[in-house]
């Protein structure tokens, strides 16, 4: 009986303790209502999704861009060295030009995706964000848009590529160097390899509004979004 009892007290002690962080999730957001929280959130993606947007889809908004501007593939690394070594180093800079002009003509395309994927979002997924780490919304950005827009992406790559001469600066770039010696040539989608960019860098400017709008009051621009933000504690 005595240790029946002290399992009973035991067990209330367990429960009294996991009450305030049953609580805590909703307590945060004090009074404000379900749909103000997810009205909210809402609108912190759609700015800070926007803002990504027009960052990465304006000129150099990729080739200026340290942080997300794409680089020579590393299958290409040799390649380029070698080609600067003979005198050749303007072709592979036209390259690397060609494909940040690529991604950043694609980029807007991808505003609709996050739309469609702010429309579908519910409360639960709302709660997660807003509890979540400093890039949760982002993370829900790339588990619902970023096989949609990858695959939209392709051909709008493609065609971009063509448009501002990548595909040429490629095959003129590997065409060259297969007859300077030491140097071998590896196969590449660089299609694949520019639209994978251009969504890495993409998210990442998507990650960097998100964590503005989470910590800076400055960015949280719209009264909405200073009431649910600035309530959490």
């Amino acid at each position: 009986m005595r240790l029946r009892n002290a399992g009973w007290r035991l067990g209330c002690v367990l429960v009294l303790l996991a009450l305030p962080c049953v609580s805590l999730g909703r307590a945060q957001f004090g009074s404000l209502s379900d749909s103000k929280i997810v009205a909210g959130l809402k609108e912190a993606l759609q700015i800070g999704a926007g803002n990504a947007v027009n960052l990465t889809g304006r000129l150099d908004g990729f080739f200026k861009n340290a942080a997300i501007k794409i680089l020579l593939p590393k299958q290409l690394e040799t390649v380029g060295k070698g080609l600067r070594a003979v005198g050749q180093g303007k072709m592979v800079d036209e390259f690397v030009l060609s494909m940040n002009r690529a991604a950043e003509k694609a980029a807007p395309q991808a505003r609709k995706f996050f739309v469609d994927a702010i429309k579908e979002m519910t409360f639960d997924d709302a709660r997660k964000i807003l509890t979540g780490g400093d890039t949760a919304a982002t993370e829900y950005f790339k588990e619902k848009t970023a096989d949609k827009i990858a695959t939209a992406f392709r051909p709008i790559i493609e065609t971009a590529m063509n448009d501002v001469g990548a595909t040429r600066q490629y095959k003129e770039l590997t065409g060259r160097v297969r007859n300077l010696p030491f140097v071998r040539t590896e196969s590449l989608d660089i299609d694949d390899y520019v639209v994978n960019k251009s969504l890495d860098g993409l998210f990442y400017m998507v990650g960097e509004e998100e964590k503005k709008i989470r910590k800076n009051p400055a960015a949280r621009v719209t009264s909405i979004l200073r009431e649910v933000f600035g309530r959490r504690r």
